[in-house]
């Protein structure tokens, strides 16, 4: 924003800060998140003394979009492994069996794969500095455990990004492997969502293996599973067997 404005923070005016948000184009969660991000700071700036009025009481409060959570298809998916090569494989399981985040695989560290009495955890670096423990696979323990032993404790996927690869190209090189709609943060839906089912609905152990505070974005990731609806609309279709043996 203060690249656009051309004005310092606390001269920017309520009319000023509409203008620049109506001029992006941005999805609808994103300008809720920058809305909110928005607030927040000008809230800050208030109770600080360094701005004499908040310019976000004139912008309109964006209610959240409906839930439409799509994990990536188990064709897709496997599709993508057997394109992928060894590293991008790793990426694509660190996201879609442990619902790791691009910028979380992208800053992988050697000293972050722990074992532990059942086996190996991985120490993730999440969102805001926030830490959790995923436990690994057994193939995903041994393939890290590899790369350990090359790059010792430090970055598991080096490049020029602060000497790790930069999450944007890990999410770019994912996001080409599987082609169409679907992306690496997509992965997270189809991990949250096989989390569910293997939890029994639990939302707090999603919530965990996930790394969010708010049980929420359970509903936001999660897509329900349809076995029962599935079951209940082949049922009624002209093979079901109730409806054959019904009009007979």
């Amino acid at each position: 924003m203060a690249v656009r404005v051309h004005v310092g923070p606390w001269a920017l005016d309520g009319a000023g800060l509409v203008a620049y948000m109506d001029s992006q184009e941005w999805a609808r969660e994103t300008r809720r998140g920058r809305r909110n991000t928005f607030v927040e700071f000008y809230r800050w700036g208030v109770a600080m003394g360094l701005a004499a009025s908040d310019p976000t009481t004139v912008v309109v409060r964006i209610a959240p979009a409906d839930p439409d959570p799509q994990p990536v298809p188990d064709r897709v998916y496997l599709e993508a492994l057997i394109r992928a090569d060894a590293v991008e494989a790793l990426w694509i399981d660190l996201a879609a069996e442990h619902g790791l985040r691009r910028a979380e695989v992208a800053v992988i560290q050697g000293r972050d794969v722990v074992e532990t009495l059942l086996g190996h955890d991985l120490r993730v670096n999440g969102k805001g500095g926030k830490i959790r423990y995923v436990p690994l696979t057994r193939a995903m323990a041994e393939a890290l455990l590899s790369l350990v032993e090359s790059h010792g404790r430090g970055y598991l996927f080096p490049g020029d990004d602060h000497g790790h690869v930069s999450p944007q190209w890990v999410g770019k090189r994912v996001a080409r492997l599987m082609g169409g709609i679907w992306t690496m943060h997509k992965l997270r839906h189809r991990a949250a969502t096989r989390f569910w089912v293997q939890a029994e609905g639990d939302p707090y152990v999603v919530a965990d293996l996930m790394g969010w505070a708010n049980l929420n974005m359970v509903r936001v990731y999660v897509r329900q599973p349809d076995d029962r609806k599935r079951r209940i609309v082949e049922a009624a279709s002209r093979g079901g067997t109730r409806l054959t043996a019904a009009v007979g």
